[in-house]
């Protein structure tokens, strides 16, 4: 069932809806302006043959009323009524008209029957509220109309024109669909392909076929993610190996601290540098390992707060304040989202500071988030520091390497605190944003989808 919704998935795509309809409607004037060609070119042919028509039919009622006797004029009348849809009446001067309509085919096709019968001839639509074609002709100095059938003029739209307009229609919406899944096919499977490269998963090579365009642009888009994908590697190889291999000289450099004969005040600095080094080396692990090795399982996320919230409550200088919904569940790696909340109080102890610059306060808030776009399990974290420098640094300090303020930082971090943070959440299809609390302090709220269950 999946497969098969996902097969429609283009049907959702407001791109080819926009294709389809510009094409429809591109057909149908198309369409519609080869009709009006077609009633403007076929108008005059079609006047002549109808005055051909009328007048004949004018002269031979005319002839065989003139020629007839006269106790067969009322039989001759019936018929041709009968017959022909003729009749004849006797025009009287006080007879109410209503005069044709002034199209041009009407005009045209009116001067041509003047041309035949003379110009005196009127013309009418109505005559004392009788619909037709009326036409007034003169016999033996007598005034007649002859009405005829309206249909001469113009003909009733049948069940086949109608069958036509309607076949014609569908198969113009459904080429217009074909053609335009066809376009957006390819530009559909790139927009895919790109989304979930920006989520950081293995996006599928593309198919290299088609229209040239279509095959350069998808040939650059599988060099540009095989590129981006071995430049992933070597990062996370060189970072890794300098990490690695920076721990040797490390350990060794603690252990000479220790048996060194130093005075206790430098033996105490010397062993906080080397921790600093340490955990530094830790955040270039962090954020070098590999999203492939990562696996998702069924995570509570609000025991997992409540942990990493008693863990850190053993630190003297720092203040938790926290307001927990319970039970809420994520797809997520554990020591990932623990590494993420760890990120965050450390960030928080080292730049977000009370203004005594004695205490940190952190407040952390868990819950459900039902209204809006993005809904799910909404986790913020805020400290009372005094925040990012400028709102212009708040889109930065997600960069790699990047410090807000390098002179207030003391340069003890590695600047990818917020990055391996972002990084983290994007894995779990989460979205982060911080800012700058209007009352000062720094706010980081993320949130994840959330696993319900039945």
């Amino acid at each position: 069932m999946r497969s098969y919704l996902n097969s429609l998935e283009w049907l959702r795509s407001g791109l080819f809806w926009r294709t389809f309809f510009l094409l429809a409607i591109l057909v149908m004037a198309s369409m519609m302006i080869w009709f009006v060609s077609f009633k403007t070119l076929e108008r005059t042919p079609r006047a002549q043959q109808l005055t051909a028509q009328i007048t004949s039919i004018v002269t031979i009622t005319r002839a065989a009323l003139t020629h007839s006797a006269p106790e067969k004029r009322k039989e001759l009348l019936l018929d041709l009524a009968h017959s022909e849809g003729i009749r004849i009446y006797l025009r009287n001067d006080a007879d109410t008209l209503d005069k044709l309509e002034p199209t041009v085919f009407l005009t045209e096709f009116s001067e041509m029957m003047k041309a035949q019968l003379g110009k005196e001839t009127r013309f009418a639509r109505s005559v004392n509220g009788n619909s037709g074609f009326w036409i007034s002709l003169e016999i033996e100095g007598d005034h007649y109309w002859l009405r005829l059938d309206e249909d001469r003029l113009e003909p009733p739209t049948t069940l086949p024109v109608l069958s036509w307009i309607t076949a014609t229609l569908l198969i113009t919406l459904l080429g217009a669909a074909v053609i335009s899944k066809f376009i957006n096919d390819p530009l559909s499977r790139l927009s895919n392909a790109a989304r979930l490269l920006a989520q950081g998963k293995q996006a599928p090579a593309l198919p290299e076929r088609g229209p040239k365009e279509i095959r350069e642009t998808n040939a650059s888009f599988n060099n540009m993610v095989a590129d981006l994908a071995r430049i992933d590697a070597d990062r996370t190889i060189i970072l890794a190996g300098i990490s690695h291999d920076l721990r040797t000289p490390l350990a060794r450099m603690q252990l000479e601290v220790e048996m060194a004969d130093l005075d206790e005040q430098a033996r105490s600095g010397m062993q906080s540098d080397l921790s600093q080094m340490d955990a530094i080396i830790n955040q270039f692990l962090d954020y070098a390992k590999p999203i492939d090795s990562l696996r998702f399982d069924k995570v509570n996320i609000s025991e997992l707060l409540k942990q990493v919230i008693q863990e850190y409550s053993r630190v003297n200088y720092l203040h938790l304040h926290s307001a927990i919904a319970t039970d809420m569940y994520i797809s997520g790696n554990a020591t990932e989202l623990r590494r993420l909340f760890s990120n965050l109080i450390e960030n928080s102890c080292r730049y977000g500071k009370n203004p005594d610059k004695l205490n940190t306060v952190v407040e952390i808030q868990c819950s459900h988030k039902t209204k809006g776009k993005k809904q799910g399990v909404l986790i913020s974290f805020r400290d009372y520091g005094e925040g990012a420098p400028s709102d212009d640094d708040i889109g930065r300090l997600l960069k790699p390497f990047t410090r807000a303020d390098v002179s207030r930082s003391q340069a003890n971090g590695s600047g990818l605190g917020l990055a391996i943070v972002d990084r983290i959440v994007r894995r779990h299809r989460g979205r982060l944003r911080i800012y700058n609390h209007e009352h000062k302090g720094f706010v980081a709220v993320m949130i994840f989808p959330e696993m319900k269950f039945k």
